[in-house]
């Protein structure tokens, strides 16, 4: 799988929501290899979508139809600055990836140190999250070739969410939950109370 990070402070989360819309209704059919997508707008204005691809190969592709272009000049002018844009081809879904009709996603961004060794520690914390944590939906850890990461974990909702978060975890749970901070650094959350998804059908 690849992944496509798009990140940027949008003034107008309606706006954005819609032209996003329309690419699914008159671009993503013809774009080969989409799977689908994940997208909203946190509170602080900032967008984030993570769209989905069977390949780098076919997202770059589909980069360079005209349509695609055309269709982006028209999201990219939603934009209050600029627009960061990540390939990253080391992806991981944890627990199914995200689901659809989770009511609240949670973005963490950063730098890992080690991609693989995180790798083993989310693996690991697969079981532990199915069995601890029924509010956690799916997740999917996505990290480009510099090293920068970003995980989306999908929730059934925010205050379900927060009321797990506030228990403390078990042995065992704190324990990863620690081996896999030790292994990032500069981390930002973005939280998406309003999150939309897209998949190809």
């Amino acid at each position: 799988m690849f992944v496509q990070v798009i990140e940027g402070v949008v003034a107008d989360e309606a706006a954005v929501h819609a032209a996003v819309e329309r690419w699914q209704r008159d671009v993503a059919p013809g774009a080969d290899g989409w799977i689908g997508g994940t997208y909203g707008v946190a509170d602080d204005g900032t967008f984030v979508g993570v769209v989905r691809f069977a390949t780098e190969r076919q997202a770059r592709a589909n980069d360079a139809r005209p349509e695609q272009r055309s269709r982006w000049r028209e999201i990219e002018a939603l934009f209050a600055g600029p627009v960061v844009i990540r390939g990253c081809s080391d992806v991981t879904l944890l627990l199914g990836g995200e689901p659809d009709h989770a009511g609240f996603v949670q973005v963490i961004e950063g730098r890992v140190h080690d991609p693989a060794r995180l790798r083993s520690v989310v693996a690991r914390s697969a079981p532990l999250l199915s069995r601890l944590r029924p509010d956690v939906l799916g997740a999917t850890l996505a990290i480009d070739a510099h090293g920068r990461f970003t995980e989306t974990v999908a929730f059934t909702t925010q205050a379900e969410a927060r009321a797990a978060e506030s228990l403390q975890p078990p042995p065992e749970a704190r324990r990863l939950i620690d081996a896999e901070l030790a292994l990032m650094d500069d981390i930002r959350y973005l939280d998406l109370p309003r999150p939309w998804f897209a998949s190809h059908r």
